[in-house]
Order: C-alpha cells, then sequence, then structure tokens
C-alpha cells in the first residue's frame, strides 16, 4: 500500500462468506496480504456455477490469498442451507478452534431486482429470493459461526452491505426488496454490536463505494487496468474504486487492536481510506459517499477527480 504498511494479521483466522468474486475476493486476498488465514465461501466452483453463471470460484479466491502472502482454504457452501453452515462452522472448529474475523459478504441478487420499479409490479418470486439470499443467509452464517468468534476477546464481524446508514435513511435505493436487504444489513450490525460487545467482541456495516467488481466491467466493457476507457460513456464511473480498496479498508478494521471504537457504527471505504491511510490500487482515495451526496446539491457537474 503507497504510503502505509500493511496491517499485521500472521496468525488471525478470518472467514470471508460470499469471496467468489467482487468485495469479497477482494477483502479475502487483502486479509491474506496481511498473513491471515482466511476461509473463503461461496457457490461457484471449478466443478459447479451457481446462478450467476459466472467464471470465477472460490479456488481461484483462495489460491489468490495464497499467493498474496496468506493461507486462503476455498470451502463450498451455499449459506441458505443450514446444515452447510453447521459443516463449515465445525471444520474451522476442528481446524483452527476459533475465529478472529467474520466478514459477512454473501449477496447473489444482482440479477433479481429491478431498478426503480414498485413492489407491485416488481417481479415477487424474485423479490423474495433476494430477500433469502441477502438477509436470511446472513442470520444463517451469524448463528453457526459467532460461537466460535466469542471464545475470546477481540473477535471482528464485517457486515457487507451497500450505502451508509446516514445515506440511505434519506434516500430511496433502487427498489422496495433492494432497499429492505441493505437496510436490514445495517441494522444487523447495529444488533450484533449489542450481543457482541459483553463478549469482547465487535460488529460493523461496511460499504464499498461504486464498485469496480468483475460484473460491473464486464457491464462498462473494460478491464481493471484500462477501466477509465468507460469515462467517455459514464463520466461518473470516475468516482468508482476497486475490489482491493475495500479490502484493504476491512484489513485496516482487523488489525486495529482498538477497532472496538467503531463498535455498531456504518463504516464506507473512503471513510476509512482517510482515518488508517490506505488508498486504491492506483494511489486514490476515492470517496464515493461524499461525492454523491456534494453532487445532490451542486449546481453544477462536480469533477469526481477531486473526490479521488
Amino acid at each position: 500500500m503507497p504510503g502505509t504498511p500493511e496491517p499485521d494479521l500472521e496468525g488471525k483466522i478470518a472467514l470471508v462468506a460470499g469471496a467468489t468474486r467482487g468485495a469479497g475476493r477482494g477483502i479475502a486476498v487483502r486479509l491474506g496480504a496481511a498473513g491471515a488465514t482466511v476461509y473463503v465461501t461461496g457457490r461457484t466452483t471449478r466443478e459447479r456455477r451457481s446462478e450467476y453463471d459466472r467464471p470465477e470460484t472460490i479456488e481461484e479466491t483462495a489460491e489468490l490469498v495464497t499467493a498474496a502472502g496468506g493461507t486462503g482454504i476455498a470451502v463450498p457452501a451455499d449459506h441458505l442451507v443450514a446444515e452447510e453452515v453447521r459443516t463449515l462452522a465445525g471444520r474451522i472448529d476442528a481446524e483452527q478452534g476459533r475465529l478472529d474475523v467474520l466478514v459477512n459478504d454473501i449477496w447473489g441478487g444482482e440479477k433479481l431486482f429491478a431498478f426503480d420499479e414498485p413492489v407491485w409490479e416488481h417481479d415477487l418470486d424474485n423479490g423474495l429470493r433476494l430477500l433469502r439470499l441477502g438477509v436470511e443467509t446472513h442470520a444463517v452464517t451469524s448463528h453457526f459461526l459467532l460461537p466460535l468468534l466469542v471464545r475470546r476477546p477481540g473477535g471482528l464481524v464485517v457486515e457487507m452491505t451497500d450505502g451508509t446508514s446516514a445515506y440511505n435513511a434519506a434516500r430511496y435505493r433502487n427498489s422496495y426488496f433492494y432497499d429492505l436487504v441493505k437496510n436490514s444489513v445495517l441494522r444487523m450490525a447495529f444488533v450484533l454490536a449489542h450481543e457482541l460487545e459483553p463478549h469482547g467482541g465487535t460488529a460493523v456495516a461496511l460499504t464499498p463505494g461504486w464498485l469496480r467488481s468483475e460484473m460491473m466491467l464486464d457491464a462498462f466493457g473494460v478491464a481493471e487496468d484500462n477501466w477509465r476507457d468507460a469515462l467517455a460513456k459514464v463520466p461518473l464511473f470516475g468516482i468508482s474504486e476497486s475490489p482491493a480498496y475495500v479490502g484493504r479498508a476491512a484489513a485496516a478494521l482487523a488489525g486495529d487492536a482498538d477497532v472496538a471504537r467503531w463498535n455498531g457504527e456504518s463504516l464506507s471505504s473512503g471513510q476509512l481510506a482517510r482515518e488508517y491511510g490506505f488508498t486504491d490500487l492506483d494511489g486514490s482515495r476515492p470517496d464515493c459517499w461524499r461525492f454523491l451526496i456534494d453532487s445532490e446539491h451542486a449546481d453544477e457537474p462536480v469533477d469526481a477527480d477531486v473526490y479521488r
């Protein structure tokens, strides 16, 4: 990281649930770069794909974790299936005896919601499936994995969502079902903070900004090394960030001896970059949510580069 040392997570045991691609993969790799042993779960493996039908696999994520300097362990798991998550917890218990960091990034809903479509017009089956994938999975995961995390003080839970609590509270987020999911996850972090505090644990909600996930790059016909080529058609893409950026945010939290000061809070990658001094891959510090808020009140278009 330009100008900032990696946090020291040597000896730490982490689980990134939903680490096949996107933010989950970015977080897993940065935890590995800091020396952690990282279990990564997802539904897409080299033998079987989820309904996303994407090429990224959890085995690849685990290999990237190891290549970065950690130990990556891929475990196929559908977090809607309680027995699979129970088995995952049992394996981590048997192999490690504890869990220090739980990152809950399970989502799977990109193809299930429609922008600006009211609830009475939105496909009901897709909407209810979205609630299961984005909310129920998080509850199932916490139920089975938190007993490992509370075995000793210092455990950290990072609930991944879209938008900060302050931003979402005053704004409609895409659709009825999408809004419910992302704000439910924010509330989960708040509730878990109260339940973990007596055990010396910390829970936070964390959001990236406009994430240059594999799916987003494909949608704009670019790759990470030439993503700025998309700005000619979509100037607002200039505020986007790589998955490594939110990965560095999560790693910074995991390496902070005073992380309890954030207990119950809603955080963003841009906010934590200012706090911990890390940057994105290009050396910038994009702050998408501050950009979006300022843009709403500006009389003229706001230059995204000012917020990097």
